[in-house]
């Protein structure tokens, strides 16, 4: 049987945190599904299209390096029904500090509940991506800044553009 995991989040936009959690979600798995959140209460920076289309660029080159099967997806519902719908019986999720893993570990518990045959899988950040997040690299963005640091060349070419004039 396949090892299938998920992996969601925003990605709004992809960062070199993110990219540190697939690199090594990818080697725990047969198929990695990163599953883009849809909220209609949220206005993110790009559209779902513009991030399916960062995901796909960005992470499909990892996990086939590895022959790991990838594909991604958008839902607007639980995450763990996501899972659920996906086949995934492993939840990825990135922790950066022990803030992260307390709210990580509220969420796993009421997961665990709803669907007890899919297990998280928590992925410390390396030293070196720990204080990046979506919000702080658009902040910067926005502002002029360069995020070269913080995310992959595309997604740092696909920022410029945004916030162009």
């Amino acid at each position: 049987m396949p090892r299938i995991a998920l992996y969601p989040g925003s990605f709004d936009p992809v960062t070199n945190g993110h990219l540190d959690v697939v690199r090594n979600a990818v080697g725990l798995c047969d198929r990695l599904i990163v599953a883009i959140g849809v909220h209609p209460g949220k206005k993110p920076l790009f559209s779902t299209d513009e991030r399916l289309e960062m995901v796909r660029a960005v992470f499909a080159p990892l996990a086939a390096k590895v022959g790991c099967e990838f594909d991604c997806t958008t839902y607007d519902n639980l995450t763990v029904t996501a899972a659920q719908k996906a086949g995934a019986t492993i939840m990825i999720r990135g922790l950066r500090d022990g803030t992260d893993l307390d709210y990580e570990m509220q969420i796993a518990g009421m997961n665990e509940t709803m669907a007890p045959e899919v297990h998280t899988v928590f992925l410390p950040a390396s030293v070196a991506v720990r204080p990046i997040t979506a919000t702080l690299v658009r902040q910067i963005a926005a502002m002029g800044g360069d995020v070269s640091a913080f995310v992959p060349p595309s997604v740092a070419a696909s920022l410029k553009t945004k916030f162009a004039g």
